[in-house]
Parts: C-alpha cells; structure tokens; sequence
C-alpha cells in the first residue's frame, strides 16, 4: 500500500492511522477504532473535511 495524506490540516497519512490501528488493541468497530485513532493523531478535529477518509482507511485496514 502507498502512504498518502488523509488529514491535511493535521498532516496525518494513511501509515500514521496504520501505526495506531496495530499498536492498539483490537477494535470490533469502525467507530470505536476511530476514536482511538482521532486521540493519537488529532485527525478530523480541524475542518473535519477527511472523517469519510479516514473511516475508509480504518475499514481498509481492519479488513486485512
């Protein structure tokens, strides 16, 4: 997979919300999963325009 930014205004790309996932415990939702990746890395608290993104990523992720 090729690294690229989801979260412009916090500079968050898509192995920063890998790194998180994995160093996390296992998440049984998107959602909850999402939290814990918004904690870390203060994605989507800025003009929130990647929350769909980054909620794509997360599902990408989780599905591997």
């Amino acid at each position: 997979m090729e690294n690229y930014t989801i979260c412009n205004c916090m500079n968050v790309s898509y192995f920063d919300v890998e790194d998180v996932l994995h160093q996390s415990e296992s998440f049984s939702d998107v959602e909850k999963a999402f939290e814990k990746v918004q904690a870390v890395t203060q994605c989507s608290t800025g003009c929130g325009g990647c929350h769909d993104k980054i909620l794509d990523a997360i599902s990408e992720i989780m599905s591997k």
